[in-house]
């Protein structure tokens, strides 16, 4: 952990006063869209919808309406997307300022984009290559960052909490972009996002993940969005890979609050009749050892492949947050197959990462 980081589950942000209705006429709904479409950079989102969160650390004090004005203003910039010119100057005099401490390469790259397609000025900072190589603290990097000006950084740290600390001890807005394996709300953003636009309403939708849950940042942001919208969340793996917190399990207080979910070591039982698979990546770097036999054996047990898809509901979607080890958690057929929406979940992460700035940067009622 991050020395002095707050615990993740302590630093709160207040929920907004005004909350968004249910339920929308679809005609309303389309006039909302439409207008924020034509007019990003307006300050109100909606006629009775306003934006009031400063940061975003993690999904899991977020209501189903919160995530709605997310998704619904990814419309929006998806609409943007689809210019014969992506450009709006909706940020234009904003500084954003990437950090990244862990390789990336879609939530970075993405973030950039989404920056610069709203106009900002966007600045890329590795650990490799700056002064973290010289031993300097995080501390004395965000105030570097806050002394130049930032407006919005955007932190990847391999310890949880980096983010809450960086938040605390700063006037700048801070997203998570992965901290450790905490949190990464962007990331269950955009799943949702995908899930929503080939599924519609995920009230009661079946969604299973299946993999590392123990060490992925997605999982756990993941279960907190997709139960928040109604979805049933099944996870499955390996007991040694699942964390221990699930249903109120564990004796930490923190590990107990996960919400509820169904837990299934059998991945041929977890997957009857689901309407969506999401498969995750063994993460070695974040693993001790000992906790598989093989990889051979968990691929046999755990691998999404067409025979078991072929349990699930017809046309079900196969998600994979990335990097994907074809062969191992997933098959190259089904990574690359007809009901993959891999590759859509990355282009959805561009607009995504565009409502998000929009929405910290833009979104309050003046």
């Amino acid at each position: 952990m991050v020395k002095n980081a707050p615990s993740p589950r302590k630093a709160r942000v207040a929920p907004p006063s005004q909350k968004r209705p249910a339920q929308l006429t679809e005609q309303r709904a389309k006039t909302e869209r439409r207008s924020n479409a034509a007019g990003v950079g307006a300050e109100r989102l909606s006629p009775d919808t306003t934006w009031q969160r400063r940061h975003l650390l993690d999904l899991d004090d977020f209501s189903a309406a919160e995530i709605a004005v997310v998704l619904d203003t990814t419309d929006a910039m998806k609409e943007v997307l689809s210019r014969d010119v992506p450009r709006v100057p909706a940020l234009r005099g904003k500084t954003i300022v990437t950090l990244f401490y862990e390789a990336s390469t879609r939530t970075r790259a993405s973030f950039e984009l989404a920056g610069k397609v709203l106009g900002a000025d966007v600045i890329n900072v590795s650990a490799a290559g700056s002064s973290v190589q010289k031993g300097e603290a995080l501390l004395d990097t965000i105030r570097t960052i806050q002394a130049i000006g930032a407006d919005v950084c955007i932190l990847r740290h391999h310890s949880a909490g980096a983010p809450y600390l960086a938040a605390r001890e700063s006037t700048f807005r801070v997203i998570n972009a992965g901290d450790g394996g905490h949190a990464h709300p962007t990331q269950a953003l955009l799943d949702a996002y995908t899930l929503r636009s080939q599924l519609g309403d995920l009230r009661g939708r079946k969604i299973v993940i299946v993999g590392d849950i123990a060490h992925s940042r997605v999982a756990r942001s993941n279960m907190w969005s997709l139960t928040a919208l109604g979805a049933e969340v099944v996870l499955c793996g390996p007991p040694t890979l699942l964390p221990a917190g699930l249903n109120g399990a564990a004796p930490d207080a923190e590990e107990r609050d996960l919400p509820p979910v169904r837990v299934e070591h059998d991945l041929d039982i977890a997957i009857e009749d689901a309407d969506a698979v999401m498969a995750l990546r063994l993460q070695h770097e974040r693993q001790s050892g000992g906790l598989l036999p093989s990889l051979r054996e968990y691929a046999r047990l755990y691998q999404v492949n067409s025979e078991r898809m072929a349990k699930a509901k017809p046309g079900a979607l196969v998600l994979h947050p990335g990097p994907i080890n074809e062969g191992v958690e997933i098959s190259t057929e089904v990574a690359h197959g007809s009901r993959s929406v891999v590759e859509e979940q990355v282009a959805n992460g561009v607009a995504v990462r565009m409502a998000v700035l929009y929405l910290l940067l833009r979104g309050e009622q003046p």
